[in-house]
């Protein structure tokens, strides 16, 4: 494993019209590049991960897992935005940034590693849509696309969860210092869990065996949860990438959805969850239909949208069977 920061030395302009100078972008690498230079891996991660795939997608991507670093050479660059290395605000003059504006930063580090060839591009829920971006406007060649619990649009419902989550945020009027908002990155991640899993997962996981009148297992669940994020991440991290999510849309300024996805002829595997309440099945599907080389695999789990972490043994069989 080798952990590195690229550092990009002109302005990168943003989408939106501003610019970030001093751009930096950390990123993780695992396993050698072979001689024919057809063994790599690239992994986008989703909102709050990082680029450390090992730590984060074990059953998957581990020296015993389907992608191993003794076959592959797998690269994982952690998004623009995120405090794990990669610039990141640290106050609210911080300019808002797109998911296109995050794909664009990998793609300098596409060509500061001199990669003109990708065997398999995946990524899940967020990291599906940088996955579906990157796809458009890479310049070399990507062998296999796999895009799991991800769509070609954010949809109005994901969008009015992310408001929910920066409402809670913003409530905490410790919210714009570089290290305030912890109470309401806390609160933020509590509404974020209830997407991220479905209520029989709670209800069989969660529910108490005995009289409590208080301090139930679910609520002390959710404190846990916040709290664990609270000590890895930060408010306004959270804050900014959720605004980036809102702005996914493949098709704006490319001649809308259906035309954008017409000209990724890329070998897709697009895998939706049907307990996934996040980002429902048929949106993953349905962007799946308007591509011209995409198949859609359906995932039966219990969990919903966190499928894709968990289901790592169901995963490991679908896309064994699409890349062999």
């Amino acid at each position: 494993m080798s952990s590195k920061i690229y550092k990009h030395k002109a302005l990168f302009e943003l989408e939106l019209g501003s610019h970030i100078e001093g751009l930096q972008i950390a990123y993780h690498t695992y396993g050698t590049l072979n001689k024919e230079k057809s063994n790599v891996v690239w992994v986008f991660h989703a909102l709050t991960a990082s680029s450390d795939v090992m730590d984060w997608w074990p059953g998957l991507f581990g020296e015993l897992d389907f992608f191993n670093p003794k076959e592959y050479f797998i690269i994982c660059a952690n998004v623009l935005g995120s405090p794990y290395g990669s610039t990141a605000p640290t106050s609210l003059d911080f300019p808002l940034f797109t998911v296109r504006d995050v794909v664009n930063a990998e793609l300098l580090l596409v060509k500061h590693l001199k990669i003109d060839n990708i065997h398999v591009g995946i990524g899940g829920s967020f990291g599906g849509n940088q996955a579906l971006e990157f796809a458009y406007s890479f310049t070399g060649i990507i062998n296999n696309l796999i895009m799991i619990a991800s769509s070609a649009k954010e949809s109005a419902w994901s969008q009015a969860i992310h408001e929910a989550q920066r409402l809670a945020i913003k409530a905490d009027q410790t919210f714009g210092k570089s290290d305030g908002g912890k109470a309401g990155l806390k609160a933020a991640r509590g509404v974020a869990l209830l997407t991220y899993r479905t209520s029989s997962a709670y209800i069989a996981q969660q529910s108490d065996s005995d009289d409590k009148m208080d301090d139930f297992k679910a609520a002390s669940y959710i404190r846990y949860q916040g709290d664990k994020l609270v000590k890895r991440f930060t408010a306004l991290s959270f804050y900014y990438l959720s605004k980036c999510l809102d702005t996914h849309h493949i098709g704006r300024a490319r001649g809308g959805e259906k035309k954008a996805l017409s000209k990724i002829t890329t070998r897709t595997l697009a895998i939706g969850f049907t307990s996934d309440m996040l980002i429902p099945f048929n949106l993953t599907q349905g962007m799946a239909e308007q591509m011209p080389n995409a198949t859609f695999q359906p995932l039966n789990s219990d969990f919903g949208h966190d499928g894709f972490l968990i289901e790592t043994s169901k995963l490991t069989k679908v896309i064994s069977n699409f890349l062999h």
